[in-house]
């Protein structure tokens, strides 16, 4: 195993991918991010699938099956995505296995379409996670308030669900209550209290957001600033009262995951996120160029403070240079769905163009 990445796996974080391809799982480059880089799972969204769909032919004699038996849309989308999920679920089976469920995660998204919807969203969540049938597979919900009603009702119904889509301390607040209230009930129940979930903070985009806004020496600052407020909320809920309650029930904890860890800024380190965000108990899922460049020469020189270190600090300067990072949080979150709908979009068309393709290919 690589060494800078082991150190990351030391100290008690997970690092998973933030892609997958029908390409990479088939000719072994997952296989070797697991043996050689440490990488113990898998994240998705619909801007992956919208690349790794729409490049090559790896796809098409699937789309060319399922159309002729009337496929189409999402339902379409749905069995390729599932398909690739399948393959790499079972890829990290034994991790998850090892880890009594801890680790070892692949995730699919829910259709961006139904999102504000929270009852179609607990449905869908129920259905895609039974016709995946793979006890590591997390099902994405976003954290928006129609969002956090679904996850309760999903973590109550037994789905695991990765929350997608948060940027700040009290959206992570609000995703962790609906998991705690799910898991509450569950007991109240008499169910089994061990349904697994991650709750992931979107990092980088913050930086993206204010870079033009703020003077050089604020660049970079101030995603990891909010990441840190984050962690020291995560860890003071696991040292709660209700939550030691749960875990000596037999629940295991909402673990914080680290999103949008590749560095936009060129001008900036590239592992800068990854060396920062450092972390027991945390999970970080990085794109494949941020792997392989802290497999080459990532450091941990620091691990994130449990009292936030020097977060409200820095948040504070920002906000005297006019910065509103509750304000901004929300127009993060809501550009965030935005452009998963516009890959969406993006994404069925695509396939629709390649079935229409394919089938009148076919017919000549």
């Amino acid at each position: 195993m690589n060494p800078n990445l082991q150190k990351l796996h030391a100290l008690g974080q997970s690092l998973w991918l933030d892609n997958i391809t029908r390409e990479m799982l088939g000719d072994g480059t997952m296989a070797s991010y697991i043996a050689e880089f440490s990488v113990t799972g898998l994240t998705s969204n619909p801007t992956i699938f919208e690349h790794a769909i729409g490049t090559g032919d790896f796809y098409d004699e699937q789309i060319a099956e399922s159309s002729s038996r009337g496929k189409s849309g999402e339902e379409l989308f749905f069995e390729l995505a599932i398909s690739d999920l399948r393959r790499a679920a079972d890829l990290f089976r034994p991790i998850h296995d090892a880890s009594q469920g801890v680790d070892g995660w692949v995730s699919l998204e829910v259709s961006p379409v139904i999102v504000n919807d929270a009852a179609k969203t607990t449905e869908a969540a129920a259905r895609l996670s039974a016709t995946a049938a793979r006890p590591n597979l997390y099902i994405k919900i976003p954290g928006t308030a129609a969002g956090v009603e679904a996850i309760e009702a999903s973590i109550f119904a037994g789905v695991p669900i990765n929350v997608t889509l948060l940027f700040s301390c009290e959206q992570y607040l609000a995703a962790a209550a609906a998991y705690l209230r799910g898991i509450e009930r569950r007991l109240a129940a008499g169910l089994d209290p061990k349904v697994e979930s991650v709750a992931s903070l979107f990092v980088s985009r913050w930086d993206v957001a204010v870079k033009d806004e703020v003077p050089p020496q604020y660049r970079n600052r101030l995603g990891i600033a909010i990441a840190k407020r984050t962690y020291k909320a995560y860890r003071d809920l696991l040292a709660s009262p209700r939550w030691q309650k749960l875990a000596a029930a037999g629940a295991h904890p909402q673990r914080l995951l680290w999103a949008s860890t590749g560095t936009k800024d060129p001008a900036a380190r590239d592992t800068l996120y990854v060396e920062a965000l450092a972390a027991p108990d945390t999970v970080d899922t990085i794109p494949d160029k941020t792997l392989k460049a802290f497999a080459d020469h990532g450091k941990v020189e620091a691990v994130l403070a449990v009292d936030g270190g020097d977060a409200e600090t820095v948040i504070a300067e920002y906000r005297k240079l006019g910065i509103d990072d509750a304000a901004l949080a929300l127009r993060l979150q809501q550009e965030g769905a935005d452009s998963f709908q516009k890959s969406w979009d993006s994404l069925l068309a695509g396939i629709k163009g390649k079935s229409a393709q394919l089938v009148g290919a076919a017919a000549r």
